[in-house]
């Protein structure tokens, strides 16, 4: 199986910067996929970046500009940085893998716990 560490969340100010970071360990033969979700109090889980095995990013259009999404393979790590951070950017923040595990033959989803990102007006 995969678990997934995240670290870097808290609270800034409005306009302030934070990075994110979520580091994959267990059985992984394969990652292909890793990505930041988020989710405010009342509202759906949104997709906020993801990277691919080979370096290909998307981005929500809320954060374009401002969040870069990296990634260090040899790591199985993930990085958020987030600039130009706004109120509207609170939430509890998910790292997602999509990877192969010794036994499985297909892909997975696994999650990491979240990290509270809080920024003040």
């Amino acid at each position: 199986q995969v678990q997934l560490a995240e670290s870097g969340g808290g609270l800034v100010q409005a306009g302030g910067s934070l990075r994110l970071s979520c580091a994959a360990s267990g059985s992984i033969l394969e990652i292909i996929y890793m990505g930041w979700y988020r989710q405010a109090p009342g509202k759906q889980r949104e997709l906020v970046a993801g990277i691919t095995s080979g370096g290909a990013t998307h981005y929500a259009d809320s954060v374009k500009g401002r969040f870069t999404i990296s990634r260090d393979n040899a790591k199985n790590t993930v990085y958020l940085q987030m600039n130009s951070l706004k109120p509207e950017d609170t939430a509890v923040y998910y790292c997602n893998t999509r990877a192969v595990v010794a036994g499985s033959r297909f892909p997975s989803d696994y999650w990491g716990q979240g990290t509270q990102v809080t920024v003040s007006p």
